[in-house]
Order: C-alpha cells, then sequence, then structure tokens
C-alpha cells in the first residue's frame, strides 16, 4: 500500500517526535482515516525520505514518531529553472503543479511589458505562500523529496540581472533559431526555460530576453499558451536530454 507522503517546513531526523502542520493533520485523520499507530512518510526537501508512525491524536495537534530514513533519488539530470510570466489564479497553479512533477528545478515568476495580474505588496506575499504550498503538495504527489524553490515575483529585467553565468538560455518562437534536432544540452549547466504571460512577450520583452542571451527554440508551428508552452517544452526536455527516456 502507498503510504501518503506529507512536506514538513522544519529538520527531521530519527527517533524524533513532530507535530504536523494543521492542513496535512486534517487530512490525515478526516479524510484517509488514520489514527494512532498507522503510518505515513514525512519529507522536507533535504533529499531524505522519513518513514513515521502517528503517536498521538487529538483534537490540538497530530503528532508522529520517525523511525528511519533513506535517501530518494527522483531528480533529474536535465536542471530546468522556468522562467514564467504570471499567470491569473488558477492557470498559474496549473504552471507550478504539472512543472514540479514533470521535474523542474526552480520557479522565477516575473512580471513583463504585457503581464494582466497586478499585485500590492501584501497579495504578493499572499500568493507566493500559495505558490509554495502548491509546489509542495505536487512534491507530495509525485515523490520528490527536493522541493523546488519559488522566488517572489520581480520584473523582467530584475529577473535577468539575477541569473548566475553560464547556462543554456531558451524561449519560445515558433521562428526561433534552435530546433530540438539541432539543440545541444549539457546537463552539468542549468537551462533556463522563459515563458511569457497571458499576453506574450512584447518587443521590448524580446530585446530584453535576447540581450540576456536567450535564443528562440522552436516547438512546432502553434502558438501555446502559456499555461500549455512552459508544460511541453519541459517535457520536450525531458525526454530528449533528462529522465523520461
Amino acid at each position: 500500500m502507498r503510504l501518503t507522503r506529507v512536506h514538513v517546513d522544519e529538520p527531521l531526523a530519527v527517533g524524533r517526535e513532530v507535530a504536523l502542520p494543521e492542513s496535512a493533520a486534517a487530512h490525515l485523520v478526516r479524510v484517509l482515516r488514520l489514527g494512532v499507530g498507522d503510518a505515513c512518510v514525512l519529507f522536507n526537501g533535504d533529499g531524505h525520505d522519513y518513514a513515521a508512525r502517528i503517536v498521538a491524536s487529538t483534537k490540538r495537534e497530530l503528532r508522529v514518531a520517525i523511525d528511519s530514513a533513506g535517501a530518494v533519488s527522483r531528480e533529474s539530470p536535465l536542471r530546468l529553472v522556468l522562467l514564467q510570466g504570471v499567470a491569473r489564479g488558477e492557470k498559474m497553479d496549473l504552471i507550478l503543479q504539472k512543472a514540479t512533477e514533470l521535474g523542474a528545478h526552480a520557479f522565477h515568476p516575473l512580471w513583463s511589458q504585457r503581464s494582466e495580474v497586478k499585485l500590492d505588496e501584501a497579495r504578493t506575499e499572499k500568493r507566493l505562500a500559495h505558490w509554495r504550498s502548491v509546489v509542495s503538495s505536487a512534491c507530495e504527489q509525485s515523490g520528490r523529496a527536493f522541493v523546488p524553490d519559488v522566488t517572489a515575483p520581480v520584473s523582467l529585467s530584475s529577473t535577468l540581472s539575477a541569473l548566475p553565468e553560464g547556462g543554456l538560455r531558451l524561449i519560445l518562437d515558433p521562428f526561433g533559431e534552435v530546433s530540438f534536432g539541432t539543440l545541444q544540452v549539457d546537463t552539468a549547466q542549468p537551462v533556463f526555460l522563459a515563458i511569457g504571460p497571458e499576453g506574450g512577450w512584447s518587443d521590448l520583452d524580446r530585446t530584453q530576453l535576447r540581450a540576456a542571451g536567450f535564443h528562440g527554440l522552436k516547438l512546432g508551428p502553434r502558438i501555446l499558451r502559456t499555461e500549455t508552452a512552459g508544460l511541453a517544452a519541459i517535457a520536450a526536455l525531458q525526454a530528449k536530454f533528462g529522465d523520461f527516456a
């Protein structure tokens, strides 16, 4: 039987007792009907799964004891970093969830000239916490023991200036100069994939991306929606260079 995996944002160690987050505790007790003595698996993003069992269940908290730990190897050799123009509501959730399942290494949400979503500071902090929750939940489901980082959204220019040197840099372009037939990837270097928002990249955005070393990648002749483009590209890259073989 497959055990429920629970993300816990704190240090974990064999022999330690942990009080589970309220949402996770509610899912285990109210939805799965687990009780004292039942097993689950914890992870915190350090590359290990921690086998645990419920030792106390009250209205206030659910406590588990960690019995053992084991390294988990489910990360792709391809370090895919998605630079994603912020999309509306459920579209952004879908992108983050599915890209995590497909093996994306990190996410940099960004604002561009045609971004349709506008958030003040308070709403941005709330949205960022929600996005990180979406990613950790996707890790729970997909079995990943590494949790991709999601950075706070900033402008395209700020995102580009903060990128480390090196790595392959790609934007999707039906008229791009690079095709999958000619594309070469060094798995020792990250692959930065930039996807525009619902309104697409403006001419200014494209100029900035090109100046930062991004190359146009042809992924078929069709123009894809923002919630489709990154996922299709990640799947194609994983199939050719990653761990989908």
